[in-house]
């Protein structure tokens, strides 16, 4: 129920998201059941599984429709929600079933493709971070397209935590981590529940793993160029030549405009000498 109820309101406080809800109930409801399910469906078409399989429970269809509050006259869902404590509450929530969310589809996964760790890792984060991978699909169902919003080029910090929870869960299934899955289950959770507390009650979108992505950036990406020593000898070159050329011209003109004057003044002398000797 938590994670309907604030995946509903991630929909609801994307842009034009709200007017989409009064022109085309229809169209609000599926963008809806895709923030819900993205990462069911996702996981679904990875493993060449149906992806219309969470519509086949009911009961769990209808709750989440229940829940699209800002069909509501007046939107009373999201002035319940907007209530911090409240908000706190579900967020927590929605984050303890994030781990669930995970470990199933690393789970899912390993039943059919025994211990192949991308495969897991790959339907892990699937699994737990769909929605957010396919935004791009739900935002032409509402008439937005968006290129440049895609997870894989910017990703959120609910995307990063799913990966790595993935990642953390497929080295346990395979034994690559002598860990006991409670424990990292344990772990896992706690983490995510000390983040959305800190980040909800700050009011702070920085990622905890600013400082680290930093460092590896710096590291891999922005290391010395063996080519960078040449590039500054030809620039210099380069612009040493322009400013002999400017000065070469600047010369050239100058002279140019000193001979002109010359030959004015030795014409000028000339016919005073002519005009005395007329004289």
């Amino acid at each position: 129920m938590a994670h309907y109820v604030m995946s509903v309101i991630s929909l609801r406080e994307q842009p034009g998201a709200l007017e989409v809800s009064r022109v085309s109930p229809v169209a609000c409801w599926f963008s809806s059941m895709l923030f819900c399910y993205g990462g069911t469906v996702l996981s679904g078409i990875m493993l060449a599984e149906p992806p219309v399989a969470p519509l086949s429970n009911g009961t769990s269809v209808l709750m989440a429709t229940i829940v699209l509050g800002f069909l509501l006259p007046g939107d009373l869902l999201h002035c319940c929600v907007a209530f911090l404590p409240l908000r706190l509450v579900l967020s927590i929530m929605k984050e303890v079933t994030r781990t669930w969310r995970v470990l199933g589809g690393v789970t899912q996964a390993n039943m059919k493709y025994k211990d192949s760790l991308l495969v897991l890792i790959a339907i892990g984060w699937a699994r737990g971070a769909g929605g957010g991978l396919i935004r791009n699909f739900e935002q032409l169902v509402r008439g937005v397209w968006k290129p440049e919003t895609n997870e894989l080029l910017r990703m959120t910090y609910p995307t990063k935590i799913t990966l790595i929870g993935a990642v953390l869960f497929a080295l346990q299934q395979t034994q690559h981590l002598p860990v006991q899955k409670h424990h990292l289950m344990l772990v896992y959770t706690v983490f995510l529940v000390a983040n959305a507390s800190r980040m909800m009650l700050t009011g702070s979108s920085a990622s905890p793993f600013a400082a680290i992505e930093s460092l590896i950036y710096k590291t891999l990406f922005l290391g010395y160029c063996p080519y960078a020593a040449l590039t500054s000898d030809q620039a210099t070159s380069t612009s040493s030549n322009e400013g002999a050329v400017k000065m070469h011209t600047a010369a050239s003109q100058v002279n140019g405009e000193n001979g002109s004057l010359l030959a004015k003044d030795e014409s000028e002398n000339a016919g005073t000498k002519c005009h005395k000797k007329t004289n």
